[in-house]
């Protein structure tokens, strides 16, 4: 069988059914139900280490709008500034579409630091060792988001799982990595180990290990993933490594130095009383 025979055909329609005017599309249900799953998840690390339960409401307020708006400008500036200084309007078009990871990961890091000075008070670390474990969870969802958009996937490959992207607008007709898939794969191996870190290694009680590992393993996969996709804008095709590699070095070694950290302090002593602190005990 030849390459081409083996390859599959992808024709997905983004949207998953209609309201009246409104689309339902595949790529806003991940999104949603990463975030009402790793509400949950964090709820119960909440209730273990028997923190209040009204930080997760301001906590969900703080990641949503750091990773939208951090997402959004992050495209802007990092990918199409030339375009979006001449239509300074155009920022606020969401639905066009245009949004960067590393972006959205710089918006929730400032957004967890402002979480942590105005409500929890501790450190941003205790904060960011518990949301990247469902964080993980929620870019392997919109990974599969992006397949069902038929976009951001990669180059030509002779490979027997290559896709041929029949609603995609590069390389017609031609198998291409799956990227997308590539990358909910490693995200979903990184919530696995993130979850067993915390769950059954007692992680969290060296502060900066579990976040730490989360950006060594997610940005070293996206840096060498990003060999074989392709690239967001034409000025990219004349770098050596595109800019989704650029921004993934500061994370990778800001990662690494975390876990050093980690390790050579003394691990916390932890007490996990299995409820709220503003929960009555019964």
């Amino acid at each position: 069988m030849s390459p081409i025979s083996a390859a599959i055909t992808w024709n997905a329609d983004p949207v998953l059914f209609h309201l009246g005017k409104l689309d339902v599309r595949w790529y806003g249900l991940m999104f949603a139900i990463g975030f009402l799953v790793g509400y949950k998840i964090v709820e119960k690390m909440f209730r273990h280490e028997g923190a209040p339960e009204k930080w997760l409401g301001i906590l969900l307020l703080w990641l949503g709008a750091g990773t939208i708006i951090g997402a959004r400008l992050g495209h802007v500036f990092f990918y199409e500034w030339d375009l979006y200084s001449q239509h300074p309007l155009h920022i606020l078009y969401i639905w066009e579409g245009g949004l960067a990871s590393h972006g959205g990961a710089i918006g929730i890091i400032v957004c967890v630091i402002l979480f942590s000075i105005f409500t929890t008070k501790k450190s941003p670390l205790w904060t960011f060792d518990r949301i990247v474990i469902p964080t993980a969870l929620v870019g392997a969802l919109i990974r599969i988001g992006n397949l069902f958009n038929s976009e951001i996937y990669g180059h030509p490959t002779d490979l027997p799982w290559g896709f041929i992207y029949l609603r995609g607008s590069e390389f017609p007709g031609q198998a291409c990595h799956p990227t997308q898939l590539y990358e909910a794969l490693c995200y979903l191996a990184l919530f696995g180990l993130l979850m067993w870190m915390y769950w059954k290694r007692n992680a969290e009680e060296r502060p900066g290990l579990i976040f730490g590992v989360f950006l060594v393993i997610l940005f070293t996969c996206r840096f060498l993933i990003e060999f074989v996709k392709n690239d967001q804008v034409a000025f990219e095709s004349q770098m050596t490594l595109n800019m989704g590699q650029w921004l993934s070095v500061p994370f990778i070694l800001l990662g690494a130095f975390l876990i050093i950290r980690s390790m050579r302090r003394p691990r916390l002593q932890l007490v996990f009383p299995n409820r709220f602190a503003d929960e009555k005990k019964k």
